[in-house]
């Protein structure tokens, strides 16, 4: 979804940039602190989810038409492709939160069914046992362990299931069969995959499978294994030293030349240049 700035939560700054983002990670996180006048905007969202808690002071999220005030323990999640304008409150002297972008396991697309709070936001109130949980996430991915990513993207999972046992479970879970459709993608990204394929395993049609799976994820089947054969790709990029036309095969693409293609088209970036980044580092603005 995208919108002009005009209207919004600054209607003087018709022109305001876009926040830049840099795609590719599998989970990056931050704690801030910002002062009057923070705000970041980007009209068309990210390619991942963006989970943010506050933790002091007073944040805004603008949509279409609205906007939602945060204060102490209130989350908020925007979901891929939804708009961000985000900053400190009107009034507010100072906004503390912490935030993680991510892209989900596929197990954990039901714990992401959070109440909806407008303009495709959804947005919880939690205590503060999930928010000491969430401080870890950023404590882990920072301690310069060798598998600090995993260990982090464990930590974020305990997050989601200590905010959905808060909650009672109430939202409601995956259809099974599209839980089926996920497990079965992850285990055959090597594979030639079309929707066809996928469906015979869930007992769908292939129309019937591409429309529920559209509403239970979101996204559609093809753009799915897009995400999930780049993130493996990009997994084996920083932690091994195979060579790119190896990662291509493992993700299911026999031209390395195209695979390089399309994952410059996902992150940014080459393969190699990838490769080099996280070997010295990226710099990611929220």
């Amino acid at each position: 979804m995208a919108w002009p700035a005009r209207g919004m939560y600054y209607p003087a700054m018709i022109d305001i940039a876009e926040t830049p983002y840099a795609e590719g990670s599998e989970l990056i996180c931050g704690h801030f602190h910002e002062g009057l006048g923070y705000r970041a905007y980007r009209s068309r969202g990210v390619g991942d989810w963006l989970m943010i808690l506050t933790l002091s002071g007073q944040g805004r999220f603008g949509f279409d038409g609205g906007e939602i005030r945060t204060k102490r323990y209130d989350w908020v999640l925007i979901p891929p492709g939804i708009a961000h304008d985000y900053g400190v409150a009107s009034g507010a002297a100072q906004w503390e939160l912490l935030w993680v972008h991510f892209r989900p396991r596929p197990h954990w697309l039901g714990l992401l069914k959070w109440p909806g709070a407008g303009g495709g936001l959804l947005s919880l109130k939690a205590g503060e046992e999930a928010a000491v949980l969430f401080r870890q996430v950023r404590i882990v991915q920072t301690s310069g362990k060798r598998l600090a990513d995993c260990m982090a993207m464990a930590a974020l999972e305990m997050v989601l299931l200590a905010l959905d046992e808060e909650r009672g479970g109430a939202q409601p879970s995956l259809d099974p069969r599209i839980q089926k459709a996920l497990d079965f993608i992850e285990s055959a990204l090597e594979r030639p995959l079309t929707v066809g394929v996928i469906a015979g395993e869930t007992g769908l049609s292939a129309s019937r499978l591409a429309h529920l799976f559209r509403d239970e994820t979101g996204r559609s089947v093809q753009v799915h294994i897009e995400e999930r054969r780049m993130l493996k790709a990009a997994d084996l990029l920083r932690r091994t030293g195979f060579p790119v036309q190896q990662i291509a095969a493992s993700v299911g693409i026999e031209s390395p030349f195209y695979f390089s293609r399309r994952f410059a088209l996902w992150s940014g970036v080459s393969p190699t240049a990838f490769r080099r980044q996280q070997r010295y580092g990226m710099v990611l603005i929220l």
